[in-house]
């Protein structure tokens, strides 16, 4: 799919400020696209990126990249048209992210500031373009592909006329199942828990702390803790019933909730705004702590568990089905999902996306073979006691139709999709006004009809 990596599109306005700081790109306008025009310093700047990156292009890089530009350009034309947009909020909390990396990596902000010869405010700018410009990209991509619906004789048509050397590979593959016990926690840490959230309100009502700066120093949600606890607007939806009734129930902005709970812990949150049907807000969540004879505990009942599935008193099924406490798996027997391809397959790298302990446990394990019980972090990142099986091992081979349809189904909808996409571009250049300089216009373009007859 034609798409425009995150990190490439932002670089450019950040490589392109040490450009100009030396001033060594004199500029000039090398192609303009409908009323948009592409500099020769975006070009200069893509190309420092990819060289800065290890990138390598299949040709000139000063025909390429400005080709890559004007297709950015008629993305966004058209995006316009249909009103696609980035939220604020969502561009906001990128830009914030995507600063701390920077700053990460060269080691201060004072540091960062210095490469690239601008304040933090003025790179903040250039990466909200940016960031801006390439959501709106991908939601219009998204637009124009659509549901492509596969029918499995395209699946097998495709695979067919694959030659033998071109035939995909498909890496081993393992099904796990697994058995969970949460460890019981003490009415005394909830209350502990409790009351620290209160203190919190009391001190953001008494003026005495902002709610951004509690949430930065104590929320344990690592994806809004560094953000102040902010999260962009939201619908109903997309939030556990517990916590959108709370939040979709504040009228009044930065007036702070009673504490209440939800499957991932304990919150406190403030409304920021609400527009029509959706809100944005902050909050902090604070855990309780399981304590470590608990987990002890939970571990010698489930290595009794799996001491009788080896003595044959019952399955690994049957455990899983009525003794589990995994919400997610012990409907289908213990097996565990893949997120990613819906079926019950990992490659090792995606199972250890889902859970790092699982995956270490299952390394090395035959297939039938129970594990001894680990403690691992469940998707609420709550600590759990469990068991696993191997329940099937997947050697790593050349893709079949019977072992490996869903793979291609994904491939060729993927195809599918390219086509479409290169087939819109075609049909976009034919009305759109494009203007390339004398000194591009012999480039070998990917798409030739930037050159009207």
């Amino acid at each position: 799919m034609i798409c425009f990596r995150a990190f490439a599109l932002l670089a450019v306005w950040l490589v392109s400020m040490s450009a100009f700081a030396q001033d060594n790109v004199i500029d000039e306008v090398v192609w303009v696209v409908g009323d948009e025009a592409i500099l020769k310093s975006d070009v200069e700047a893509e190309r420092l990126n990819a060289q800065y990156e290890g990138r390598k292009f299949d040709g000139d890089p000063y025909c390429i990249i400005p080709e890559q530009l004007a297709i950015q350009k008629l993305f966004l034309h058209q995006a316009e048209i249909d009103s696609i947009y980035a939220s604020d909020q969502e561009v906001f909390a990128d830009v914030e992210n995507q600063l701390e990396w920077y700053i990460e990596q060269i080691g201060s902000k004072e540091k960062m500031e210095e490469y690239f010869n601008k304040s933090t405010t003025q790179i903040r700018e250039m990466l909200r373009e940016n960031i801006r410009n390439n959501k709106v990209v991908q939601q219009m991509q998204r637009k124009i592909i659509g549901d492509i619906k596969i029918v499995p004789a395209e699946v097998r048509r495709y695979f067919n006329k694959l030659p033998q050397d071109s035939i995909p590979y498909v890496p081993t593959q393992v099904e796990v199942q697994i058995v969970t016990l949460e460890p019981k926690i003490h009415q005394e840490e909830i209350d502990r828990v409790k009351a620290q959230l209160r203190d919190f309100t009391e001190r953001i009502e008494k003026g005495e702390s902002s709610f951004g700066m509690l949430a930065r120093f104590y929320s344990e949600d690592p994806g809004s803790a560094r953000k102040g606890g902010e999260y962009g607007f939201t619908g109903r939806g997309q939030l556990v019933p517990q916590f959108a009734n709370v939040v979709f129930n504040l009228t009044e902005p930065n007036k702070t909730s009673k504490v209440f709970e939800t499957e991932y812990g304990y919150h406190i949150a403030q409304l920021i705004e609400k527009r029509g049907d959706r809100v944005s807000y902050r909050h902090i969540l604070i855990k309780p702590k399981v304590d470590d004879k608990d987990l002890e505990a939970a571990s010698l009942r489930l290595d009794s568990i799996a001491d009788d599935i080896r003595k044959g008193k019952f399955s690994f099924d049957e455990a899983a089905s009525y003794l589990s406490q995994d919400k997610d798996t012990r409907n289908n027997h213990g097996l565990m999902v893949n997120p990613n391809t819906g079926t019950a397959r990992f490659e090792m790298q995606d199972l250890a996306m889902v859970s790092q302990e699982v995956a270490k446990a299952v390394e090395g394990m035959e297939i039938g073979e129970i594990s001894q019980p680990i403690i691992m972090l469940n998707k609420n990142s709550k600590e759990v006691c469990a068991i696993v099986k191997l329940k099937n091992r997947i050697e790593g081979h050349k893709a079949t139709i019977s072992e490996d349809y869903q793979r291609l189904k994904a491939i060729v909808q993927e195809k599918l999709g390219e086509e479409k996409l290169h087939k819109w571009i075609q049909e976009k250049q034919k009305s759109t006004y494009v203007r390339i300089n004398d000194n591009w216009v012999k480039c070998d373009f990917k798409y030739p009809g930037w050159i009207k007859e």
